[in-house]
């Protein structure tokens, strides 16, 4: 729901108009095609795109098939010509009319090969969550009960700093099965068969759920975050503010 993916398709497809098209392709599903099928997927999905112009094509982690290439690195001639015949396709868009806007994702942009590099003319840094945009994921994702039972949305702003989107998503999945835990807990100590009828309820979320939840959940992206800063000076388009 808060995926940056979703929310720069909607923006792009927005802009181009209703009547565009969104064609969201994830590359790690292309490379676990039989050699040879795997440049013609690629090849119709650009052919999709243009028949349906204008449109937009989303390529999810781009970076499974497009990093560096070299001899050195012991990559398979089937993943060369997967990686040519996307380059390919890229070039071919400058040189037709049919409107089509091509948008990539990767957590990983130091691995992309410089020729991709080069044919994705702008390069931004989505960074990650601030406390507002933190605390809108929360009360979207772990609702209060009620106006009198309000969860510590203030607390947990506080300790995800450095979370990214996909982090928070897990804190709340990880808070929301506490309770389920608990009752399942019950229900095995009880040792006896519990009618359906007869099944208790899930109790609410506790503040102890949510501290449980913040221990088992990392930050993910943190140890990476100098080399994003540092890719960002070297190759990411600045906005106009």
């Amino acid at each position: 729901m808060f995926s940056k993916h979703c929310i720069c398709t909607q923006a792009i497809t927005f802009v181009l108009g209703k009547h565009s098209m969104l064609v969201s392709y994830s590359m790690a599903f292309c490379v676990v095609y039989i050699t040879g099928d795997s440049e013609k997927l690629v090849k119709v999905l650009f052919e999709l795109a243009r028949h349906h112009a204008p449109s937009t094509i989303f390529l999810d982690e781009i970076d499974a098939i497009i990093t560096q290439r070299g001899e050195g690195r012991g990559e398979h001639e089937a993943s060369r010509r997967l990686k040519t015949e996307l380059l390919i396709q890229m070039d071919g868009l400058t040189r037709t009319d049919d409107l089509v806007f091509v948008l990539a994702a990767t957590n990983l942009p130091w691995e992309l090969d410089a020729a991709m590099l080069r044919r994705l003319e702008k390069r931004i840094l989505v960074p990650l969550p601030e406390p507002e945009a933190r605390r809108a994921m929360f009360e979207e994702l772990l609702p209060s009960p009620s106006d009198k039972e309000k969860l510590p949305y203030d607390f947990l702003v506080e300790k995800t700093e450095g979370y990214s989107g996909s982090d928070i998503r897990l804190v709340c999945k990880e808070t929301a099965m506490q309770p389920l835990r608990r009752l399942m807990s019950v229900l095995e100590e009880s040792h006896e068969v519990v009618p359906e009828d007869d099944l208790p309820k899930v109790g609410p979320i506790k503040p102890e759920d949510i501290e449980v939840a913040l221990k088992n959940t990392r930050p993910s992206a943190h140890l990476h975050a100098h080399r994003y800063d540092k890719f960002n000076t070297d190759y990411g388009s600045q906005l106009l503010q």
